[in-house]
């Protein structure tokens, strides 16, 4: 992790590949116990740049999807897996392991989420971010993850801004020209890779079906960055033009500042 967290990714091993947790039979028994809610699945032959609106759908149910993953041409996420107690605990083992090294940089774990996903040969994710820091331990198959670096303009400030205040979708549009400011990591079981804060990135798998567990945390430093793109937000809002984040470090600390009292003022209780 050193010099390479929080801001860029890096590769990772790990020693989950073949876990009874992780077959399919295993994750069909999950899907069940969790809420239908924290299911999300559809076609995995869409575009890098999907229209969330316009999603393409197989038809299928959740257990079919599951059980006919090598031939459904589908991608699923299980959300919130630490709802169940085994899967608690293999998130809880994972982020035990680099939770000292990252509180040294970013601030204490806290929002502690897993997520599993489950996807078709020659599927795609599209490019999209996230607000967590995440690492991705893949598990079977192979796939391919693109990470797009933070600081190269490949997202608009004022995109970050919409989407922290539920205004923009997590899905991206894909301009070539910022391929070059993109990094491939070619995963196999037992590989790993760390995806830094909001990094936009997208997936494709290779000639076999794909399971990867992917481990998130928020920190102190995460939750500074949204509430200084909510800031920021009011301010473009009230027809200001808000410097981009690290320009002027002590009026980002103030911004934060603001942002969290008002916050703390509007949910007293929460």
């Amino acid at each position: 992790m050193q010099g390479r967290y929080p801001a860029h990714p890096f590769r990772l091993k790990h020693h989950f590949a073949g876990s009874e947790l992780f077959t399919l039979e295993a994750l069909l028994e999950l899907a069940k116990r969790l809420p239908e809610g924290s299911i999300e699945y559809n076609a995995g032959n869409g575009p890098i740049d999907q229209d969330p609106d316009k999603t393409p759908m197989t038809g299928l149910s959740i257990e079919e999807t599951i059980r006919r993953i090598n031939e459904c041409n589908s991608w699923m996420v299980l959300r919130h897996v630490e709802q169940d107690a085994q899967y608690k605990e293999a998130l809880d083992r994972c982020l035990a392991e680099i939770a000292p090294g990252a509180a040294a940089s970013t601030g204490a774990m806290h929002k502690k989420i897993g997520f599993i996903f489950i996807s078709s040969a020659n599927a795609i994710t599209p490019l999209h971010l996230d607000p967590e820091h995440n690492i991705l331990v893949h598990l079977s198959g192979s796939k391919q993850m693109t990470i797009y670096k933070t600081d190269k303009g490949v997202i608009p400030d004022e995109h970050h801004e919409r989407y922290h205040v539920g205004k923009a979708h997590r899905n991206l549009a894909h301009h070539p020209d910022f391929d070059a400011h993109a990094e491939t990591f070619d995963l196999e079981p037992g590989d790993a890779v760390y995806v830094p804060v909001k990094a936009p990135h997208w997936v494709k798998t290779g000639p076999a079906p794909c399971v990867s567990f992917s481990i998130t945390w928020r920190s102190r430093a995460s939750d500074a960055e949204a509430r200084l793109r909510i800031a920021n937000h009011w301010v473009r809002k009230m027809g200001g033009r808000p410097p981009a984040p690290g320009a002027r470090r002590a009026r980002d600390a103030a911004a934060i500042f603001a942002q969290r009292a008002l916050w703390k003022l509007a949910h007293p209780f929460g």
